[in-house]
């Protein structure tokens, strides 16, 4: 099936792809590739100067790849525009590649100071009013650096000077952990057409940066004919499958959901994820708490109705969680009790349509897994990466758990969103999406309890579950990123979120 077109922008490429995207473009724009090397050397000095970072003196380091030869291309257009540039080639043996000696060629030709290293005793002091320009390793890049091009690393990394990395900070693997390995320490990362999978995983951050993509005209035609493993969730997206109201709606049309939550001490769980699935537009909500939660949700969520469950403490049984309703959240602040195996039971037996399973229903899952089999297929399971390790084991690093994610999900035809900055949502059928809204300062107690309730809503307005999936964690950031915006990230709290979800309606309204 072709890519539909609005997604083709946000998609991430393995370093093969993006290698073949090159190949295709010079074959059938035409275009030769020492051309489209200095389209992107071109379009690296427009973004310097659009971000003040034209500068009087610039150390630009450089491998013998074509990485290399955008570094060397680079280094001829700011000398052609006056700025001094020093250029360090590092040395290992063999010739450099075809485009990298045209443009060493043409470096020659201009006032450049050019050396080469071939030991650690070359390594340069760089004055600390330079800017450095890596370009030693790109996406090519296919093992962790050894030997003289990771001492250079780490001999670079040393300097409090700003680093610009070209296509990937050098020593960064595109598509497996750097965990450990010598990486250069970019302040910004200036990428080549697309995104790629390093660019999303925590683990990176201190490495890339701020990433910014740069288009350097490869043909959109080559997309087309792909198959892809994962992209990132922006607006068009979101506006693709974003449904507004009709005029003639009632409140049946937006469906009857249900939350199961809350235990002695945890009836704020409860409370903010009612709040949140009522102000993400479902048509009725009712709670089923213990009988210490009755007055605190009345007060505190008076537009749902409250159904008291037995246990004066905690939910020591369910009495139905029957098909009356459209879809069912459950965990938000149940605790983890010798009985909660029985009403996760009775709860995925009895109810046959997706579901929200969070919070300590999945610690009660991680520690039943028998229960696995009896979940809907397409239900949403939303584990931080602490509860995702109990659930199905301890990830050495984030590709790791994200492999994992991708594995689970295909194995038990559930969905799963693995939260965190660039929430990871792996569907069954094997696509997989980062979001792209959110920020740090929803790191706090009851974000993802307000997640639940916005699924929740999203599933009994009979959204399909991937695009419930999608457009609830990508509303849930986005409702973040206005609170901070007003708030700032900071002083945010998790009913913050809840309390912006109707900006965040009205920013998607504006612009579909």
């Amino acid at each position: 099936m072709p890519i539909p077109l609005y997604l083709q922008s946000m998609l991430i490429l393995s370093a093969k792809q993006i290698h073949d995207w090159d190949a295709y473009t010079i074959l059938n724009k035409p275009i030769s590739s020492v051309d489209l090397m200095e389209t992107a050397a071109t379009r690296c000095l427009q973004w310097l100067q659009q971000n003040n970072f034209l500068r009087q003196s610039f150390h630009i380091f450089c491998g013998k790849g074509n990485n290399g030869g955008d570094g060397l291309a680079i280094a001829r257009l700011l000398s052609n525009k006056g700025f001094k540039v020093f250029v360090c080639i590092i040395e290992l043996g063999q010739k450099g590649t075809d485009d990298f000696q045209a443009n060493l060629a043409l470096l020659h030709q201009t006032d450049v100071s050019i050396y080469y290293i071939q030991s650690p005793g070359h390594f340069p002091i760089i004055p600390q009013t330079h800017i450095i320009i890596d370009a030693l390793f790109g996406t090519g890049l296919n093992r962790p650096l050894t030997g003289l091009p990771a001492e250079l690393v780490a001999h670079i990394n040393t300097f409090p000077n700003p680093v610009i990395a070209i296509d990937m900070p050098s020593g960064l693997l595109a598509d497996s952990t750097s965990m450990g390995y010598p990486v250069i320490r970019a302040v910004h990362t200036l990428s080549f057409e697309c995104l790629k999978m390093a660019f999303m995983m925590a683990e990176n951050e201190p490495y890339t940066g701020q990433v910014h993509v740069l288009d350097i005209g490869l043909l959109p035609n080559y997309l087309s004919g792909i198959s892809y493993e994962a992209a990132l969730v922006e607006e068009d997206i979101i506006k693709a499958m974003y449904r507004p109201r009709q005029k003639f709606s009632h409140k049946g049309t937006f469906g009857h959901a249900a939350l199961i939550s809350g235990s002695y001490g945890f009836m704020g769980a409860a409370s903010l994820s009612a709040n949140a699935c009522l102000r993400a537009g479902v048509g009725k909500l009712t709670c089923h708490i213990p009988a210490c939660g009755y007055t605190i949700m009345q007060v505190s969520v008076p537009e749902a109705m409250t159904r008291v469950e037995a246990g004066d403490h905690y939910i020591e049984s369910i009495s139905s969680a029957a098909e009356q309703y459209d879809a069912i959240g459950i965990g938000p602040g149940i605790g983890v009790y010798d009985g909660h195996a029985g009403l996760l039971d009775k709860v995925f037996s009895s109810f046959s349509k997706p579901m929200v399973i969070d919070a300590d229903a999945l610690n009660v899952l991680a520690r039943n897994a028998g229960l696995f089999p009896k979940i809907t297929a397409f239900s949403i399971l939303t584990p931080h990466p602490g509860e995702f390790d109990r659930l199905f084991g301890k990830s050495e690093n984030d590709f790791a758990r994200m492999r994992l994610a991708q594995q689970k999900a295909k194995e038990l035809q559930l969905i799963i969103v693995l939260k965190g900055h660039r929430s990871f949502v792996a569907m069954p059928g094997g696509n997989s999406f980062f979001n792209s809204t959110g920020n740090p300062g929803m790191a706090t107690g009851g974000s993802g309890d307000v997640l639940t309730g916005i699924l929740t809503a999203l599933l009994a307005q009979r959204y399909p579950p991937e695009q419930a999936a999608l457009l609830g964690v990508y509303l849930h950031g986005l409702a973040g990123d206005i609170a901070a915006a007003s708030l700032t990230e900071e002083a945010m709290i998790a009913g913050d979120i809840t309390q912006h979800l109707g900006n965040a309606f009205r920013q998607l309204k504006t612009n579909t």
